[in-house]
């Protein structure tokens, strides 16, 4: 990947970006191997990827967005634009293709069987969800930490018969874990700042995101249900 021009220096457009990317469609051989972006935003910026109901269903990058318009997977686009994305010439039309990805696109597929598998659906439980649910909190001192003073504590230790689930799990400072140590919070002395819960899909791809946009989060916040306690938290940081 070769990049030409910076946001802000005039180069290709005022604010702008431009990129160059070759043999990246392959299967496409009308057009030339090369598309040109446009980058209002951040090429790193996440798109929110839905089915055709509108039910969000993952973080994809600039490339994916791409791919999905080329195998005409898109069904609508909404929200901000985030690229602009000047394709090859087609060697039939000699027009040059232009898309223009949206920050949120949904997708063609089964919504049906998508909806049956989440109404169950239990999100697999790692770290970094984890510290994001509880807000990078110690849920025993209140204390906020980065990723690395932060471990996961099993509120009913392991080695008693707890579960390595989200109910069963918070985030823990270092210090507050080693002084539980194997015993339950009372025994401790300890108390939860905050009951644990399992994340909803749609809260579930909240937690997983990065720099998301106001319009994918007024999207994401639609989805979630009235009774989520991430709610209070993004009405406090509002």
């Amino acid at each position: 990947m070769t990049y030409s021009g910076d946001p802000g220096s005039g180069a290709g457009g005022e604010g702008c970006r431009y990129v160059q990317v070759r043999g990246f469609l392959p299967k496409y051989r009308r057009y030339h191997d090369i598309f040109r972006f446009r980058a209002v935003y951040s090429l790193s910026q996440q798109v929110l990827r839905t089915d055709a109901s509108g039910m969000p269903l993952e973080w994809i990058d600039f490339r994916e967005a791409v791919r999905l318009y080329a195998l005409c997977q898109v069904a609508y686009t909404c929200g901000v634009p985030l690229y602009r994305i000047h394709g090859g010439v087609n060697a039939v039309s000699r027009r040059r293709s232009v898309l223009e990805i949206n920050s949120i696109v949904a997708t063609r597929g089964d919504s049906h069987a998508l909806l049956k598998v989440r109404s169950h659906y239990v999100p697999p439980l790692n770290n970094q969800t984890l510290f994001a649910r509880d807000a990078h909190l110690c849920m025993y001192c209140g204390s906020q930490f980065p990723a690395s003073g932060l471990s996961r504590d099993h509120i009913m230790p392991l080695s008693r018969g707890g579960t390595d689930g989200w109910n069963n799990v918070v985030t823990a400072c270092k210090r507050c874990n080693n002084h539980k140590a194997g015993h339950a919070p009372e025994e401790s002395g300890m108390e939860l700042l905050a009951v644990p819960f399992v994340p909803t899909h749609a809260e579930y791809i909240y937690l997983q995101g990065k720099r998301i946009l106001a319009d994918q989060m007024q999207f994401l916040l639609a989805h979630f249900p009235r009774t989520s306690p991430l709610h209070a938290r993004l009405k406090r940081l509002s």
